[in-house]
Formats: C-alpha cells, structure tokens, sequence
C-alpha cells in the first residue's frame, strides 16, 4: 500500500465565519467579528490511508472537512489535491475536481433528497459526471447497492428515504459517494446518527469498500474509541488548530500533549474496575470568537507555564512521525 505519498494536503488554511448580529448591535458598533473556525491547519494525508480528525464538538473538524473537498470557500491558505493546488478553483474545473473528492455527510435524514428514489439519488452523480446514463446506469447502481449489503437491489432502487431505517440511509449516503469511485472521501461523524447495534456494521462496510477501491478517508469523529478501531493515524483539534498528529498506535501508547492525554484518560476501559489516574481540563473551552492568546488551552491546563500565555507553541515533530503542539516539548 503506497502509504509513502500524500495525496491531500494544506498549509496554512484558514476559513472565519462573520458573526451574526441584529440590526441595532450593527448600527451602534461597526465592528465586524469572526469565528476562528479553522486556523492555520498544516496537514498531510496519505494515500490509501485511513486519517481521523478527533476534537470536541465545535473545534472546527467538520469545517476543515468541507475545505478540503472545496465544499466552503477558504479565507486563507492553500489546499492541494496530488501536488496540485486547487484552492480556488471554480466552475468546470471544480465540477471536475469533484469526482475525485466526496463527502459522507453526518445525518442520512438531512442528506437525501426526501423527493427522490433511492436508486436516482445514488445513480445522480453518475449522470452529473457523465461516466453513465439510462440501463447502464442502473446497473452500476444495483451493484453499488449489493455492495453495501442493500439486498434485494431492485426493491431498494425503488424505495425511498422515508422508508428506511437509519442505517439504511447511511449505507446509501456511502453508497452515492463510492459510485465514482473517488479517491478521496471525507467521512463526516457518519455513525454518530445511527444505532449503536449497527455501528460496527456501517465501520466494517466502510473498511472493506477502502480495501476494494483503494480510497482514502478523513475520518471525523468526537470519539477517540473509535478512531482507534479505524484510523491509521489520529490528528487531534482544539479550537481550530492541530494540537498533536501521530500514528494510532503511536498516540494511545504516547500521548504528549495535556489536552490528548486527558481525551485517552477519560475513554471507559471495559473489564473489572481498576484505578487509573484521570487528568481533568479546568473550566469550558473557550470562544472561538476571541480565542485565547498563546497556546488556547493553556487556561485549562494543568501544566501551563508563564510561556503558554504569551507564545503560541508550533506543531514540531517531536518523534519519527509524531507532531505535537506545546510549550512542555
């Protein structure tokens, strides 16, 4: 597996959002405020590997997702796709692009036109893309559909979204974004809505349709557990930054930075109850708004030094492979 070349990669991205106010706030202050989504995100994923993004819920995970497949328009930095910078391209070009890169959005409920069969909207791209039409077109769909283990295929080309079950939805969200058969797919949270009972079903189907296609996939997920079960290397986010980025193995066995360390300290182990020592962040993640200065996490950290609230620390690579960001390194 050529895991040696990157097939995405970034340097410096950045995307803030303008915050929304009312009339009245927009006359008195002219001021205009941003939420510091994603900021300043160097990242390389390689190809045919499995890379998870794993942060808190609004650390700008999603965010660097869409960047990335050009579904948001970034306000700095650039993206490149195999060496090429494709950043802002628009139009045909970009129309183009997107064969190549493709998305599994969180929520099979909201992702699915509710007006459209299920066999159109995954044979939809196809047509889009021109690569099929009419009888052939079907075709590829229904093998798409027993690839997914949507059995019998023609009942399920006939059906729609309101007629099936969660899982059944994102087994059809998976299945209109391998129809291209791309090479890049970023996998929003794409079992956070689905049953516990299926979720090893939707990450094994998952893992044998990268092994078929030769895919590879950002992987996106609040749970580290989980990561750990999918991932050939986790990158960890805190308020919009890459904190530490190493292999799986790697992360779990050698955990540097405070805020990774105490994600790992807080996943339930499973067997008789032993003592462990919990590393605990003090008080709430700050605004994205007006983040704080140095490193963001330093007024939550346990070992912050005069340092951390001065200088932000830089994402350096500590040991064969593995990067992180803090003062302590």
């Amino acid at each position: 597996m050529p895991m040696n070349r990157t097939i995405i990669s970034t340097i410096n991205l950045t995307k803030y959002f303008p915050v929304q106010r009312g009339f009245l706030e927009r006359v008195i202050s002219r001021k205009i405020e941003y939420i510091r989504a994603v900021d300043g995100v160097d990242l390389e994923i390689r190809e045919e590997e499995t890379l998870a993004l794993v942060g808190e819920t609004g650390c700008g995970k999603t965010t660097t997702g869409r960047l990335l497949v050009r579904l948001l328009e970034p306000t700095g930095g650039d993206i490149f796709f195999r060496g090429r910078r494709i950043t802002h391209v628009k139009g045909e070009e970009l129309r183009k692009l997107r064969r190549h890169l493709q998305i599994i959005f969180q929520d099979p409920y909201a992702s699915l036109n509710p007006r459209m069969k299920i066999g159109d909207a995954i044979g939809h791209p196809l047509e889009i893309h021109d690569i099929a039409k009419g009888k052939e077109k079907r075709q590829m769909v229904l093998e798409m559909l027993e690839k997914v283990g949507l059995t019998p295929a023609e009942r399920y080309y006939e059906l729609y979204p309101h007629q099936l079950s969660g899982g059944e939805r994102q087994r059809v969200a998976i299945s209109r974004a391998m129809i291209l058969k791309p090479d890049f797919i970023v996998a929003d949270e794409p079992i956070s809505m689905i049953d516990v009972s299926l979720r090893a079903k939707i990450l094994e189907l998952m893992a044998d349709l990268k092994k078929e296609f030769h895919v590879t996939y950002l992987f996106i997920t609040h749970d580290l557990a989980t990561a750990k079960y999918v991932s050939d290397r986790i990158a960890v986010m805190y308020l919009g930054k890459i904190v530490e980025l190493a292999t799986t193995e790697e992360l779990f066995s050698n955990p540097l930075h405070p805020y990774v360390k105490a994600l790992i300290s807080a996943i339930p182990r499973p067997g008789p109850k032993v003592k462990r020592e919990r590393l605990l962040l003090k008080g709430e993640i700050p605004s994205p708004i007006n983040p704080p200065s140095g490193c963001r996490l330093h007024p939550r950290c346990p070992f912050k030094m005069q340092i951390c609230s001065k200088e932000e620390p830089k994402l350096l690579e500590k040991e064969r492979g593995h990067y992180v960001a803090c003062h302590l390194y």
